[in-house]
């Protein structure tokens, strides 16, 4: 396998039109790379440059230690794995699997070592025998994953693949995806990945780190647990996690001898491990995530009365959807904690419980973290 380091790169287009905006990244060999952003943040785009299926207006790209930024594709060393499977209808499994290395002119005894090798990883043995209208979703985007397993590439490319499939196969797949990851790694042939999704649950379920871009600029690059507690900016903060992070103007104001957050109406105090790296005072937007607000006392929280708006039930959880003057927020709460508001009107009076030790805080103009 080897590592990727993209050095400064721009993608400009004919129109003039600026897609990419001088993208650092460095991706270390046998790494679980994801790149997640909102559509049209660039994230395909940029996969396509890597791939070579995208001309590089400028700057540096290197696999290994070569610069590849004027090697056709199929010279780079990679295979990549579409969201459309693009299988041949009239080819056998088999046959779909090995028609590249047939093409390449790789010998018959090791098309078939690394056929079977394949469909062991992706447990689909049974599956070589049949035609691509006789597969469901997953076993066709297996066929499709496999496709680029025989190629033994030094580098796998995913540009959104589980997005044709339904919510359970999605779920399935991602699990058998980095458990394909592993199983490469623990035989020896770790396997570098760049990952590209638009959803962000798979970013975190899969990614070893994230690169999260917006309109072509990275925002923040690192690790699942990392940019969830510690995110660069509120635009990060409200693309990763489910429900998004609750951001609300507010005002930081002096109170005693700390800070205090002016939020609809209400004056919160800021603990002092929350405060700015440099004291100041006026507009910023507040942060807080739904799990860190209750509707019954939580640990160093502090209530807050509000207007309830409705709640969703998941199942074993409750997003309660209510009003602090006029900013609205949510609350991730169990189930059971939610069974005295099902009978509540809209509009009813709720207290809510904000763990203000859990709150973020990030300056008004650029959305940068205070913190």
């Amino acid at each position: 396998m080897a590592a990727l380091s993209l050095a400064k790169i721009e993608k400009t287009y004919p129109n003039g039109f600026k897609a990419v905006h001088g993208v650092d990244l460095e991706v270390r060999d046998g790494e679980f790379m994801v790149l997640v952003g909102p559509s049209g943040c660039a994230k395909s785009t940029l996969l396509r440059m890597v791939a070579g299926l995208e001309s590089i207006s400028a700057g540096v790209l290197r696999i290994g230690d070569r610069v590849v930024n004027d090697l056709p594709a199929k010279a780079r060393g990679i295979a990549m794995v579409f969201q459309n499977y693009a299988l041949y209808p009239h080819m056998r499994v088999f046959d779909n699997l090995a028609f590249g290395l047939k093409l390449a002119g790789t010998s018959k005894a090791e098309v078939e070592r690394r056929v079977r090798h394949a469909a062991k990883l992706l447990e689909m043995e049974a599956l070589l025998d049949r035609y691509p209208r006789q597969l469901s979703g997953g076993q066709a985007q297996r066929v499709a994953v496999g496709r680029a397993i025989v190629k033994e590439p030094e580098v796998f490319l995913f540009d959104e693949p589980l997005s044709n499939l339904d919510a359970k196969l999605r779920a399935a797949m991602r699990v058998r995806l980095t458990e394909l990851h592993r199983t490469l790694r623990e035989q020896g042939r770790p396997a570098t990945v760049i990952y590209v999704t638009h959803d962000q649950t798979e970013a975190m379920t899969m990614g070893e780190r994230i690169c999260v871009l917006k309109e072509g600029v990275i925002q923040q690059v690192d690790t699942p647990v990392a940019l969830y507690r510690r995110p660069a900016n509120a635009f990060v903060a409200g693309f990763i996690g489910s429900p998004e992070m609750n951001i609300l103007d507010a005002e930081l104001v002096a109170a005693g001898a700390g800070l205090a957050v002016r939020l609809g109406g209400h004056t919160l105090p800021l603990p002092p491990e929350r405060a700015p790296r440099t004291p100041l005072h006026g507009p910023v937007k507040f942060g807080l995530r739904p799990e860190h607000i209750g509707i019954v006392p939580l640990d160093g929280s502090t209530p807050v009365p509000a207007k309830l708006r409705f709640g969703e039930h998941m199942g074993n959880e409750v997003f309660v959807h209510a009003e602090i003057g006029n900013l609205a927020l949510t609350a991730r709460v169990p189930a059971p904690q939610a069974e005295s508001l099902q009978a509540s009107p809209r509009g009813s009076e709720v207290t809510l419980h904000l763990q203000m030790d859990s709150a973020h805080l990030f300056d008004a103009a650029s959305g940068a973290s205070l913190a």
